[in-house]
């Protein structure tokens, strides 16, 4: 029941904060993991994200107050373990807009997203300029064992990469 109430509290947290906001219980294992026992232990991972970092805070400080009070209430204890915080990155503007030149120099279809995952590129710029290209997902499923992506996207992806990666190389040429 406590597990319910917390699951419960990510949900509402991360609709709270729209837009831009996501919440998860990725994972939730009750033990001993007996249909007819009730757990004596249940543990989850909880996954917050958000573009501005004060909304973040506030998430997650409205699921830790229903986490404390859901523990008090049911005489529960808890512990919060975190395993990693990736501040919001803005990606370089002039990546993202060779990205979005590229697409629309090959006629395709785009849109500017966020994107809450952990990605390579959140390291790559900490190096120098970075952007990043998503294609469509069936059934919009991604970061799943089900992604599937059409092959005719995969390479329109390609495509975009290939042009603004040229377009990115012909300014730096010219500045030099």
């Amino acid at each position: 029941v406590g597990a319910a109430a917390v699951v419960a509290a990510v949900n509402k947290a991360a609709l709270g904060h729209q837009p831009h906001a996501c919440g998860t219980v990725g994972c939730l294992q009750a033990y001993p993991g007996s249909r007819n026992v009730i757990p004596g232990e249940v543990r989850m991972t909880l996954d917050f994200r958000h573009l501005r970092p004060e909304r973040l805070d506030s998430m997650i400080s409205e699921v830790r107050d229903v986490i404390e009070a859901t523990c008090a209430k049911h005489g529960l204890s808890f512990e919060l373990t975190p395993t990693a915080d990736f501040p919001p990155l803005y990606f370089n503007p002039d990546c993202v807009n060779a990205v979005r030149n590229a697409a629309s120099e090959l006629g395709l279809s785009h849109m500017d997203i966020v994107s809450g995952a952990g990605h390579d590129a959140i390291f790559l710029a900490e190096l120098g300029p970075a952007g990043m290209i998503f294609v469509p997902c069936e059934g919009g499923i991604s970061h799943n064992e089900i992604e599937n992506a059409d092959p005719k996207d995969l390479a329109a992806g390609c495509a975009v990469l290939l042009k603004a990666m040229l377009a990115a190389s012909e300014t730096v040429a010219a500045q030099h």
